[in-house]
């Protein structure tokens, strides 16, 4: 391991130590953001997750699934995302079943989906969909 100074770090990477998601929506919106940077990505789905056993469910994983991501990046982790399973995922971004089910199920999209597809299942827990939504953007600003 070569030790570099705090500069020397920031000339090769984008470092705040202090730098941490604390709101539910910071971490939603980073997560969005991530898969946003590569819309056409092929992300792999979980397979039928609301007819998993629940402790099966919370461990279920795939690798290269917006889960994956999400734990990819460094700022998630740090502001405490722990892996990439379904279980972790719906503590850290305090989404519900049927939220995480909307995002990375099969059901929706088969076994893969382009990461932008992902992007906005995941913004439309955050600012909804359907008339309350449309609702919301007329009254509320």
């Amino acid at each position: 391991m070569k030790h570099r100074t705090l500069d020397q770090l920031h000339s090769v990477a984008d470092v705040n130590p202090l730098s941490r998601l604390t709101t539910r929506a910071e971490k939603i919106e980073r997560w969005a953001e991530l898969l946003d940077r590569n819309p056409s990505r092929c992300l792999t789905a979980l397979t039928t997750t609301e007819h998993v056993h629940l402790d099966i469910r919370e461990e279920a994983r795939e690798a290269g699934s917006p889960l994956t991501v999400a734990f990819e990046d460094p700022l998630l982790r740090v502001s405490g995302l722990q892996s990439d399973t379904y279980g972790e995922a719906k503590r850290f971004f305090e989404l519900s079943d049927w939220q995480l089910h909307e995002i990375v199920c099969s059901c929706h999209v088969g076994t893969t989906m382009p990461a932008g597809w992902a992007a906005g299942r995941v913004r439309r827990i955050i600012t909804g969909n359907g008339i309350l939504a449309w609702l919301r953007s007329r009254f509320v600003h």
